[in-house]
């Protein structure tokens, strides 16, 4: 097969090739790029395809074969080795906001403003911050479950409202 009639036979399965690549990628562009990768190997490797076999089959091996490479890839870069003795860095928080002194400011602001609120109501909120569920919170104060609901909404939107204002 000429090069000509290879590169022909290829651009003719343009459509096939593109579908399946966002079958892989469910993602548009992530498939346009699959699509050219593939393209690039197929061109730089047509010495390799042997004539009178299918063209189809062998192009999209070679998309496949590249999704996976780039997927294991991708997972490699993104894993994390955390070397040190008490696992600190997997342990980290993402979102730590450690030294910064704006976040010390919000954190006394929202202290302040949770103090300033009755204790009763205070109380829900302040178990609910801590991890337990309406049912627990209700047994353990003698409440009804919508009540301990209400008076946490209430509390949120009294915070919210005072850190407003701020």
């Amino acid at each position: 097969m000429t090069a000509l009639e290879f590169n022909y036979k290829l651009m003719g399965l343009q459509n096939n090739l593109k579908y399946f690549a966002y079958t892989l990628t469910s993602n548009y562009e992530d498939a346009q790029d699959l699509v050219q990768e593939t393209y690039l190997k197929a061109l730089t490797n047509r010495d390799k395809f042997a004539d009178n076999t299918n063209l189809k089959a062998w192009t999209f091996t070679i998309m496949k074969n590249t999704f996976i490479n780039n997927y294991r890839q991708n997972v490699r870069n993104n894993t994390i080795l955390d070397k040190t003795d008490d696992l600190y860095f997997l342990n980290l928080s993402k979102e730590s906001s450690i030294g910064l002194p704006d976040s010390d400011y919000s954190v006394k602001e929202i202290q302040r403003v949770i103090t300033s609120v009755t204790p009763e109501q205070r109380k829900p909120f302040e178990m609910y911050n801590q991890g337990f569920k309406y049912k627990e919170i209700a047994d353990k104060l003698n409440l009804s479950i919508g009540t301990v609901k209400s008076r946490i909404f209430f509390t949120r939107k009294k915070l919210m409202e005072a850190l407003k204002e701020q």
